[in-house]
């Protein structure tokens, strides 16, 4: 049971990301929210009829972000209770080895990193607030790691569909940057989106399906909580 991953990662990751206060986060997010609500508007990119899809209604405008935020388990948890989200898929991409086992990537020598394909409707969140929602959910400094988490498959990264996608990750890290909102420099990467691996059936809703595990109890609930106080006016109802 010991040398479990899964056991490891609900032990060793009791008090993971707790460094930040409360106080700071608040802080943060004033920061984060003033840059992205100016830049929103400001850069004014958007998404047209063309770069949504339509489903036969024609009232869905459906369309996909890619982000790896350290454990995948907390990208879902947190994606999958914002307003106007589908679906949230946890699974492996930007690495090279083909149709990976959570065993591999957990080893670090694949290249993928565990991420999450997030499903949404352009008409009710648009990609900039999943970028404001994927920047408040982790810490973008720490490189190659969240936490007690450690290793390239951690690692902060934000895959892009298409230039639009591409143009706004990469001016809002530099107005970030700019505006000083962190203390450290910001490490996430911008990379094209290329495959997308479906993570093992256990993997999914598994903070929903496992509530009392250790690594949902003491790192991801904490941290769940916060962001759904962050974002309390854009949650499902």
């Amino acid at each position: 049971m010991k040398n479990n991953p899964i056991y490891l990662k609900g032990v060793n990751a009791v008090n993971a990301r707790r460094s930040r206060s409360s106080k700071s986060m608040f802080r943060l997010f004033i920061g984060i929210s003033v840059v992205f609500f100016v830049l929103s508007l400001v850069l004014n990119i958007g998404y047209t009829k063309a770069e949504g899809k339509i489903n036969q209604m024609g009232t869905v405008r459906l369309d996909t972000a890619t982000f790896a935020s350290g454990c995948f388990w907390c990208g879902e948890a947190k994606f999958s209770a914002l307003r106007g989200v589908l679906k949230v898929t946890s699974g492996y991409t930007g690495g090279r080895t083909p149709r990976p086992s959570y065993e591999q990537v957990c080893t670090g020598t694949t290249g993928h990193a565990e991420a999450f394909n997030v499903i949404f409707d352009t008409s009710v969140i648009t990609y900039d607030e999943l970028l404001e929602a994927f920047f408040m959910s982790h810490d973008p400094t720490q490189l190659n790691r969240q936490g007690n988490d450690v290793g390239t498959q951690y690692r902060s990264a934000i895959f892009v569909h298409n230039q639009a996608q591409a143009q706004k990750a990469n001016y809002y890290i530099r107005q970030l940057t700019e505006q000083k909102i962190y203390q450290q420099k910001i490490v996430t990467e911008v990379t094209p989106f290329r495959i997308f691996y479906d993570a093992e059936t256990y993997h999914q809703n598994y903070y929903k399906n496992n509530p009392g595990q250790g690594y949902c109890r003491y790192v991801i609930q904490p941290e769940l909580e916060k962001f759904k106080h962050i974002f309390k006016e854009k949650l499902k109802k």
